[in-house]
């Protein structure tokens, strides 16, 4: 499933690790956790001018072509006044605006009106989480991210396509076999109708990823709660190792396809938010492998010549 190629150097052990399916490679250096440069959090936000507070999010927020929002619980959902995707549609989680314990309920009807929203169009959506500015977040009142594109985004086209052809030369579910695999390995967390493991290629600080028995986003609704079940686990533990700001992914196949895709939930923890530590690296940079940018390059050229 992956190889590794270690090297010893003055300072200790570094490792080379790259997945067989897909190709990704990633370098691991834990004589690097000795810098200690993840201090205690920081997490008092205030919520002046918030447009996800409850006294501003009906008058701040655009609605869909029908002139409604999505309504579950505490959650509203609706159109991202700023979209980098074809379809990208934002949930406010929480009525509070700086969360740090989130309860069952809340999370299983923000990613219940998040689903909804997706399912309103066609193409590969995933819905995506960025937890406190230090893992991109550019309001703090926590919210989902959900998009849908005609083309999965970089990493979802890895594993759908490798999937496939895996599929077709073994005539078995790679992730079938990953998880057998997994399941005897020091990396393996725990399971119910979910499997979670540490991803042994990791795209991020401790990436934790679970495997759901499903391909398509309209096969979600029975398994929301236990994907919740299981976030609110990984990121209890993730408190418990000092950690507090994360990312999340979680990646679909397009509605309808049967070539060997199983629905996966990425999560890595990223520093502590500081006042030195707003990021421009969020879901799509770390998780998806596809940087979102500003600028266009054709402009750069007559800013640099005018100045």
């Amino acid at each position: 499933m992956f190889t590794i190629q270690e090297i010893q150097t003055e300072r200790g052990t570094l490792q080379y690790r790259r997945e067989t399916l897909t190709g990704y490679r990633c370098r691991i250096s834990p004589v690097r956790i000795r810098r200690s440069i993840d201090a205690e959090p920081t997490l008092c936000y205030l919520d002046d001018g918030c447009p996800f507070c409850p006294d501003a999010v009906d008058r701040a927020t655009p609605t869909f072509e029908d002139g409604t929002r999505i309504y579950r619980g505490e959650s509203v959902t609706f159109p991202n006044l700023y979209p980098f995707s074809a379809w990208h549609t934002v949930t406010v989680i929480t009525r509070d605006h700086a969360v740090d314990r989130f309860d069952t309920r809340q999370l299983v009807d923000a990613f219940s009106g998040m689903t909804e929203s997706l399912m309103r169009v066609s193409g590969y959506p995933s819905i995506n989480w960025n937890y406190l500015p230090s893992a991109g977040a550019s309001i703090v009142h926590p919210h989902l991210q959900g998009i849908a594109d005609a083309r999965p985004s970089s990493l979802a086209e890895r594993y759908i396509s490798a999937a496939q052809q895996y599929a077709l030369r073994r005539g078995r579910l790679y992730w079938d076999d990953l998880a057998a695999r997994e399941r005897d390995s020091e990396r393996f967390l725990f399971e119910d109708e979910i499997f979670w493991y540490a991803s042994p290629v990791p795209l991020g600080e401790r990436e934790i990823r679970g495997i759901l028995p499903i391909s398509c986003l309209d096969e979600l609704e029975p398994y929301i709660e236990p994907l919740v079940s299981g976030i609110l686990r990984i990121i209890a533990f993730y408190r418990r190792l000092g950690t507090h700001a994360f990312n999340a992914a979680l990646f679909f196949d397009r509605k309808g396809s049967r070539r060997g895709h199983r629905v996966f939930c990425s999560m890595i923890s990223r520093i502590n938010p500081n006042g030195l530590s707003m990021s421009d690296s969020a879901f799509m940079e770390r998780l998806h492998l596809e940087p979102i940018v500003l600028t266009l390059p054709e402009d750069l050229g007559g800013c640099f010549r005018a100045r």
